[in-house]
């Protein structure tokens, strides 16, 4: 049970990871623990109960599927490739082996799936690689669905059918508790755990939710039915409120409605400074779902098209057609606008067919490595692209290049590709632009040999700034040293933007840092030509870039290239930002 708190106002900080305020009861959710009954089966039963357990598997499929699609339509691909990983746990074969083999012995189904699966999760949770720790969580949720099919009860809320707005407060919320809520009823989140990066906070700032996580034991000091409010502004969760702070955030609410209005004004309008540099102001995008959001928030085109989401099911890879048809879809929508499509990105932190265990898979089998290692992968893949840039402004990117051998490698299944296109007579863009990321140190420091052999360069800050500083961002215990503005990561990008414009090429940014308002300032005086980032950010940037003065910013980026602490860099840049904007920060 919730422990019983002091009467009146309580304020609890967590981590802001979707903007907004909102205010409504409690519906608080706790983790599920089921009764599972434990009896011994007599030999005549255990036919009976395996057809049991076989019907609970084929349920949760359906299940899971379901789910799988309702994110997809709402929320896009990626984020419901998400649930890859929890159809793969309902296909282990040694995990099923287990089970069966106890339901013979006279175990249970319950009982056996319950045991079994704690054990896997347990494994998992123990692991030194945080990606597997990460798999614990979802052997946790199917466990937890398979179990309520079998007991014949509904394993989570179910908040599809709420009758009044609500906040949710819970230790964590699971992919399919998500995915299931009722937009209109569910105005926030607030979890225990979680971080910027966590499955809640990328829903939620998909479904612009206020949500604030890694509250740490708030979920049992709060009860069903108490009124708080979500600062996801600030990562403030306040219980019973007083007038004087529902009056400050209704204010702050109607500076934030007044400035979004101002922001969609400025929706056509281009992304230039005020004393007239031009910069692309593009958008993020996992596949055709997205496009509706990227033309609502004034983007100029798509400068990161992530592939992965077509190749993320364990069952089947897309072939050429299959892949033309997406990549013209999305072409086609923004032309002339730009359209920047990366090749396969598998490998690191998501799920592919075939996938094995690696010691450390960010340094393993992964991106451009995979697609040179496969032409039955790369290939299609290359002449999809080709065929779709007959249709729009379609760009090229090859990922994850750490040498020269592989970008040339790369260029050259390129154009047996265009060879063999010409030969069969369909068209494509003769003069389509082809660049890469820069993502890994060793790129950065030989952009000079890399950038006579591509048009353009697109710095993957995230990356570069996990290899740089060998800081896991998804690992609590060390994220907070993955600092994007360290001087050793901005000298990477200076070397980057200046061997890439001493080629001819073009320089993007295509990571978080090209949507946090905080830092753009330095990216614009580091002199990057092009922004991209999630569509949601996309009107923020697009207002301070038109109040920036290209001068103010090179001067701090003269200044930054000469500290030696990355804390101050961002604080000198954010300092900037909100003498040009200050609307954004105190909203």
């Amino acid at each position: 049970m919730p422990e019983r708190e002091p009467a009146g106002e309580r304020v609890y900080r967590g981590i802001p990871v979707a903007g907004g305020v909102a205010h409504a009861k409690i519906l608080r959710l706790g983790q599920t623990n089921h009764d599972i009954p434990d009896h011994r089966l007599t030999e005549a039963e255990t036919v009976a109960e395996l057809a049991r357990f076989q019907q609970a598997l084929v349920e949760t499929r359906r299940q899971i599927a379901e789910v799988q699609h309702r994110v997809k339509t709402a929320m896009g691909a990626h984020e419901a490739g998400i649930f890859d990983a929890h159809l793969l746990v309902l296909e282990d074969p040694t995990l099923l082996d287990k089970v069966n083999s106890a339901i013979r012995s006279g175990t249970n189904a319950e009982t056996a799936f319950r045991d079994i699966t704690s054990k896997y999760a347990a494994a998992l949770a123990a692991m030194d690689d945080d990606y597997l720790r990460e798999r614990a969580a979802d052997v946790h949720d199917v466990a937890n669905r398979v179990l309520g099919n079998l007991l014949g009860v509904v394993s989570e809320a179910d908040l599809s059918r709420l009758t009044e707005p609500v906040l949710i407060v819970a230790p964590d919320l699971s992919p399919s508790t998500t995915a299931l809520l009722d937009r209109s009823k569910v105005l926030g989140f607030a979890t225990d755990a979680g971080g910027k990066t966590s499955h809640t906070a990328i829903m939620a700032r998909k479904l612009r939710i206020p949500a604030v996580v890694g509250l740490g034991d708030v979920a049992r000091r709060v009860h069903t039915g108490e009124y708080a409010l979500i600062d996801g502004h600030g990562g403030v969760l306040t219980v019973n409120p007083t007038d004087a702070t529902l009056f400050q955030y209704g204010q702050i609410r109607e500076r934030r409605a007044a400035l979004e209005h101002r922001l969609a004004d400025l929706r056509e309008q281009p992304a230039i400074t005020m004393n007239g540099t031009r910069l692309v102001l593009a958008a993020n995008i996992e596949g055709p779902a997205d496009i509706p959001a990227v033309k609502e928030s004034g983007a100029e085109g798509v400068g990161l098209f992530r592939t992965e989401f077509l190749f993320l099911n364990p069952a089947v890879s897309p072939d050429e057609e299959q892949q033309f048809a997406v990549y013209r879809e999305v072409a086609a929508a923004f032309a002339p606008a730009p359209v920047v499509i990366r090749t396969l990105d598998l490998g690191g932190d998501k799920l592919f067919a075939g996938q094995h265990h690696e010691s450390n898979p960010f340094l393993g089998w992964r991106a451009i490595r995979i697609s040179l290692a496969d032409p039955a992968i790369f290939k299609p893949q290359l002449r999809a692209i080709l065929r779709a840039s007959a249709y729009g402004n379609v760009k090229l990117m090859y990922p994850m290049i750490s040498c020269l051998e592989e970008l040339l490698a790369a260029n050259r299944m390129l154009e047996v590709c265009r060879a063999e296109l010409r030969q069969e007579g369909v068209p494509f863009d003769e003069k389509m632009e082809v660049g890469m990321m820069i993502e890994v140190p060793s790129a950065a420091l030989i952009a000079r040999a890399l950038a006579p052999h591509v048009n353009f360069f697109s710095l993957g800050t995230n990356d570069l700034t996990q290899y740089t500083l060998a800081v896991d961002r998804l690992n609590a215990r060390v994220a907070h040293l993955h600092t994007p503005t360290h001087p050793a990561v901005l000298r990477l990008i200076q070397l980057t933007i200046e061997a890439g414009h001493a080629a001819g090429c073009w320089v993007g940014v295509c990571g978080e840092m090209a949507g946090d308002s905080a830092v753009i300032p330095l990216l614009v005086g580091l002199g990057v030509d092009e922004l991209s980032a999630t569509p949601a950010v996309v009107p923020a940037a697009k207002f301070l870039l038109r109040r920036l003065k290209l001068a103010e910013a090179q001067a701090l980026a003269t200044s930054a290239m000469s500290c030696d602490s990355g804390e101050e860099i961002l604080a000198r840049s954010q300092a900037l930002a909100k003498s040009v904007a200050p609307e954004l920060f105190n909203s």
